[in-house]
């Protein structure tokens, strides 16, 4: 047994070991963004790297790089080094970060620039198709906000970063799921009356076929205050440019890419532009799991929307898996 020099607590057990060794690279990081996460205070726990993560993330790549090729040896060496980066992983990160990896890895191996492509066209069409009768209920609702919310939010179960089996039906039930499930109601008054506040609005979008539901709700806020986010270079199936240009986000309101390839949003890794943009956002909007994993620790104002479609999430959240969540990350 021996005593930790930086908290003098007492270790007893490989896991207390562990544990400082982590604690230790922790305090001994310098960069300026990092403190300043550090001692951001909010209302919302920071998502990181579970060991439940690990296995998953294994599993999720061998998934995507079938969807890449059929070569088998390499889904073999896709595999490998999964494993190998499984076992470096840094678990005070979170995971997007090692996705961002293994993805570009896939994508070289396989010689394909967009193994989604195909995926992503074909949910944008389903959306689209849903469009006008979805737009419907919205107008005709008590509350057009509040169901655009609801719509949006199930829109997130297109998503295959978390679920390779993702169905038409099952993306067809979610939405009619949605507009009987909970929402925070609390929660939805805070963002309405933020969203006649702010001057100007930061979307960030998520996936594709998704940004039809988002499209439903952005037509019922102010248009001309609003940007909408997508990432900068091929990952799973979020929405880019073109899948934006295709459900005619680009025709109601500015569309920008965020200079990123990761599924989430690593400000340290997006453009410039980007970073100040969201920096003076009046208001900013975050759709998805990956958007909420990589922005829970940063130091602003956030309201969340997503679905929680893993054990992990779930538990971190303390809410059931596929229930709509309405967050806001006030600091």
């Amino acid at each position: 047994m021996f005593a930790c020099s930086y908290c003098k607590e007492r270790i007893t057990t490989p896991l207390d070991i562990y544990k400082t060794i982590l604690a230790v690279r922790l305090l001994r990081k310098n960069s300026n963004a990092y403190i300043l996460r550090l001692l951001a205070k909010s209302n919302i726990a920071d998502m990181k790297t579970y060991l439940d993560c690990i296995p998953c993330f294994v599993r999720h790549s061998l998934d995507a790089v079938r969807i890449a090729t059929d070569d088998k040896r390499v889904h073999e060496l896709v595999l490998r080094e999964a494993v190998r980066l499984a076992g470096a992983v840094d678990f005070a990160e979170s995971p997007p970060v090692t996705a961002q990896k293994m993805h570009r890895f896939i994508r070289q191996a396989a010689g394909v620039e967009d193994p989604y492509f195909e995926i992503k066209g074909r949910f944008n069409r389903l959306a689209l198709a849903m469009y006008a009768e979805l737009k419907e209920r919205i107008e005709s609702a008590a509350d057009p906000l509040a169901a655009a919310v609801r719509l949006a939010i199930a829109g997130n179960i297109i998503d295959y970063g978390t679920n390779s089996e993702v169905s038409h039906d099952k993306v067809e039930a979610a939405i009619a799921e949605s507009l009987s499930q909970p929402l925070d109601t609390q929660v939805l008054e805070e963002l309405r009356q933020r969203i006649e506040e702010a001057e100007d609005i930061l979307y960030l979008g998520d996936n594709a076929g998704e940004i039809v539901m988002d499209r439903l709700l952005i037509e019922q806020l102010p248009c001309e205050k609003i940007t909408f986010v997508v990432r900068g270079g091929p990952i799973l199936n979020d929405a880019l440019i073109e899948d934006a240009r295709t459900v005619g986000l680009c025709d109601i309101v500015s569309v920008i890419d965020n200079g990123s390839d990761a599924p989430g949003t690593i400000l340290e890794d997006c453009s410039g532009e980007f970073r100040r943009r969201f920096e003076d956002a009046g208001l900013v909007i975050s759709k998805g799991q990956g958007n909420f994993e990589t922005l829970s620790d940063v130091g602003r104002d956030i309201f969340f929307m997503l679905q929680p479609k893993c054990k992990v999430l779930a538990e971190h959240l303390g809410r059931e898996m596929g229930s709509l969540v309405l967050m806001h990350k006030r600091m």
